[in-house]
């Protein structure tokens, strides 16, 4: 596969090509990879952080091959996927789709759609054919995107590679997030393009090992309270993490809540203020 480089477009499909952010970090990995479709009028998916220096890298992989921007997918608001797309508007007016958020975590408040896409709406040109899923679960308002002509999909922070994605409540949802896992399996993939991280063969098998590595999660989380009957969520904490790092405790803790907020919906478990209680069958 290309190599993740920053600053330089590489083809990853037909007609798909990579420019990947200069932003890593512990939650980002290498950077946001922005991916551009098209050679002529070109589409933007997800073209990342507000940062000059890779509005740039975007702009000149665009005029490099001949062509303008003609469009500005994003597939969710959270600030490292779709603030640039101020950056980018100021060099070209052109139509920008996806969804807007429902909460104020982390999330872009400067996007606005001209178009809030829905589930399987398709854009057509001669260059690309872009179905749009709705993949609820990482944000309430996410989407991937799947290029129909090569089969890849473009999945944001639905998955990442080299790391499992955050759940964080109230915007995050683990019921809707596995859902939305298993909805992908009804589609025809060839390989999964991430928002962060490098693409990703064998999607169905892919897919089906987040699925399972959810819920093998989830039944630890239902092992762990019923062995206490009572704890607080940091007393669950250590046990049902205790295979990652103690440094990694705190984004793990919101996955743990999002986990338990589910078995609360499902009647599996019950909270008063801070502690959680386990509900038999």
């Amino acid at each position: 596969m290309p190599e993740l480089i920053h600053g330089k477009a590489v083809q990853i499909a037909p007609g798909v090509r990579r420019v990947t952010c200069p932003n890593p970090g512990v939650m980002t990995g290498a950077g946001t990879n922005t991916y551009l479709l098209g050679q002529r009028q070109v589409a933007v998916v997800d073209p990342g952080p507000d940062m000059p220096l890779h509005v740039r890298s975007i702009l000149a992989a665009i005029e490099e091959g001949g062509g303008e921007l003609a469009r500005i997918f994003a597939t969710h608001t959270h600030v490292d996927h779709s603030p640039a797309t101020s950056g980018l508007l100021k060099h070209r007016k052109v139509e920008v789709i996806g969804a807007l958020a429902t909460d104020n975590m982390f999330q872009d408040k400067h996007f606005r759609p001209d178009i809030e896409c829905s589930h399987d709406q398709v854009f057509d040109t001669d260059e690309y054919s872009l179905r749009a899923l709705a993949t609820p679960g990482h944000v309430s308002n996410h989407f991937c995107f799947l290029e129909q002509n090569s089969g890849l999909l473009m999945t944001g922070d639905h998955i990442m590679n080299g790391s499992t994605v955050v759940i964080v409540p109230p915007s995050g949802d683990m019921a809707a997030y596995i859902q939305s896992l298993k909805l992908l399996l009804d589609y025809p993939l060839s390989h999964l393009a991430p928002g962060h991280g490098d693409i990703m063969e064998q999607p169905a098998a892919v897919v089906q090992w987040l699925v399972d590595h959810r819920l093998e999660r989830e039944a630890r989380v239902m092992a762990v309270l019923q062995r206490h009957m009572r704890a607080a969520v940091d007393e669950l904490l250590v046990e049902v993490y205790d295979d990652v790092p103690v440094d990694i405790h705190p984004v793990a803790r919101l996955s743990l809540m999002a986990h338990l907020i589910k078995l609360e919906q499902e009647h599996r478990a019950r909270r008063e203020g801070d502690i959680w209680f386990f509900l038999r069958n």
